[in-house]
């Protein structure tokens, strides 16, 4: 099954997936801000501190499964798989879309 999604969310997940930091950091919004494992991480200095630390430490790749969307905000159900316990997993990857970039995203 193939998941239409907005173009700056494939590249977001096609960077990651390459494990492509710089890539990855240019999906965001200058003041982007993520939440994920109770940690919050805003501008792209610190979301590329947060990729760099993700990669290294889960290194993952992302399936996405569906999606479901209301304007600017996306929610993106993605198969995780990495050095993990329990892996593969299903989590819901929360988007919100500004001017072509991701402005916020929270991982739960």
């Amino acid at each position: 099954m193939t998941v239409n999604l907005p173009e700056i969310i494939k590249q977001y997940i096609d960077a990651s997936n390459k494990h492509d930091v710089k890539s990855i950091v240019s999906c965001f919004a200058d003041d982007a801000v993520i939440h994920d494992e109770g940690e919050r991480h805003q501008g792209k200095p610190a979301i590329e501190g947060w990729a760099v630390k993700t990669i290294e430490k889960y290194d993952f790749q992302f399936k996405p499964l569906s999606i479901t969307s209301a304007d600017t905000d996306v929610i993106v159900a993605m198969e995780v798989s990495g050095t993990f316990d329990g892996s593969p997993i299903t989590v819901d990857y929360h988007f919100t879309i500004g001017n072509g970039k991701i402005v916020s995203l929270a991982v739960d």
